[in-house]
């Protein structure tokens, strides 16, 4: 008898351990359409990372320097562990800190990045998977699986969603479609089991899957290409969401393959530029766009972003969408709070372009003294360096309807000021 009631006792506590060491599930699955994501690159490498073992994205290959450099905001490096950090070529931040660069495939780096997430309010991130990195070498592979691992474990801890996009910019034109099914099986399924994941995004209990570049004249992917991979998707369960340029109602050939979607995002970035444009925009193309997706039975997601400069990497003008002090950003979250669309927010980490959200520096006392880069006093504001993600995370609640829409900034530059 008492053999018996240690036997069911133990397997009691083995049931219950059992239990406690599953991920904790999200409270209740939310639609994806209804939750706020941004976009996150994970791109930046650097040598000694454990990883890519090379320069990535804050330089290609080199090492970065006056002049040698491919990104335009410089990151908010404070909060950063120092073995996450890796010393440049470039000059003393303000006159007095070696400049160093994170990697993105490091513990410390994507725990704070979620962290800032789950403090500032945003939903999740569309994590990009770009299709030449993963088909091109073992070592890239890795660095992108590395990266994908721990934006899952992050999101789980943070209660964070995410869902993978696969970016098709520069991939192989004759290998694309088999090199996406062969990472989806074999990596993201198998390897990484990112659908496992409770807080993987899901639209209808189908889990989401982006497919990035269709439609796009400078992009490899072809429409019977196109097709074969949602059909594939779509056949396996999943909610298809397709990046296409801003001006796709112009690109008739391919309006068959964007009404096979379950979603269509048109790629908003660059597509305006001042505050009258984004009006313009949203009053009369996001509003036919939207008429003629639901007429289709597609879903339509908007994409807004805070601003737009590339001048260290392909040239152009410096702060050339300037972020007008957050009324850039602000105004198009207005728009599709005002007209109840899906949004996405171009992006988290985007440092490139001068797009990322993520602590950046406030001005010039907090980047490298030899070389220009952008910083959010760049229209003449002084702001802390989360006034993004505060802001973001205030254009979330308005977005989803929990808080009033109000064409104010409703946060502070600094936080304790009015």
């Amino acid at each position: 008898m008492r053999s018996s009631r240690s036997k069911v006792i133990a397997v009691c506590l083995m049931l219950a351990a059992a239990v406690l060491a599953r991920p904790e599930r999200a409270a209740a699955q939310a639609n994806f359409r209804d939750l706020v994501f941004a976009g996150y690159q994970g791109w930046f490498a650097a040598p000694g990372d454990g990883s890519l073992e090379t320069w990535d994205h804050w330089n290609k290959n080199q090492t970065p320097q006056k002049g040698r450099v491919t990104f335009e905001l410089f990151p908010d490096l404070r909060e950063y562990q120092s073995h996450d950090l890796f010393p440049t070529g470039l000059g003393l931040i303000g006159g007095k800190t070696p400049a160093a660069l994170f990697s993105s495939d490091r513990e410390g780096v994507i725990n704070t990045h979620f962290k800032w997430m789950a403090e500032y309010g945003i939903d999740g991130v569309g994590l990009q998977r770009f299709v030449n990195e993963i088909s091109s070498s073992p070592r890239h592979l890795k660095w992108r699986n590395g990266v994908a691992a721990k934006v899952r474990k992050y999101s789980e801890i943070y209660k964070r969603y995410f869902y993978v996009t696969y970016d098709l910019s520069g991939a192989n034109a004759q290998t694309l479609v088999q090199d996406i099914q062969r990472d989806f099986e074999n990596e993201l399924t198998t390897r990484l089991g990112v659908f496992r994941s409770p807080f993987y995004a899901r639209q209808g209990g189908r889990p989401v899957i982006g497919l990035w570049g269709l439609g796009f004249r400078d992009r490899p992917v072809t429409i019977a290409q196109a097709q074969t991979l949602i059909r594939w998707f779509q056949q396996k369960g999943f909610f298809v969401m397709g990046g296409v340029p801003w001006h796709w109602q112009q690109e008739k050939p391919w309006h068959d393959t964007f009404f096979m979607l379950n979603m269509v995002q048109p790629w908003g970035v660059g597509a305006y530029a001042t505050l009258p444009d984004v009006d313009h925009h949203a009053q009369n193309i996001w509003h036919q766009d939207r008429l003629i997706l639901s007429a289709k039975g597609v879903d339509y997601q908007r994409v807004i972003f805070p601003g737009f400069a590339w001048s260290n990497w392909n040239g152009g003008a410096r702060n050339m969408i300037p972020r007008r002090g957050g009324e850039f950003l602000w105004r198009q979250a207005v728009h599709v709070a005002a007209q109840r669309m899906s949004a996405f927010i171009a992006m988290f980490d985007e440092y490139d372009e001068g797009t990322a959200i993520a602590k950046a520096a406030e001005d010039a006392s907090m980047i490298p003294a030899d070389q220009y880069f952008l910083t959010l006093d760049a229209d003449g504001i002084k702001m802390d360096s989360d006034f993004y993600l505060r802001l973001s995370g205030a254009a979330t609640l308005m977005i989803k309807g929990q808080r009033s829409v109000t064409t104010k900034i409703p946060v502070p530059y600094r936080k304790g000021s009015l």
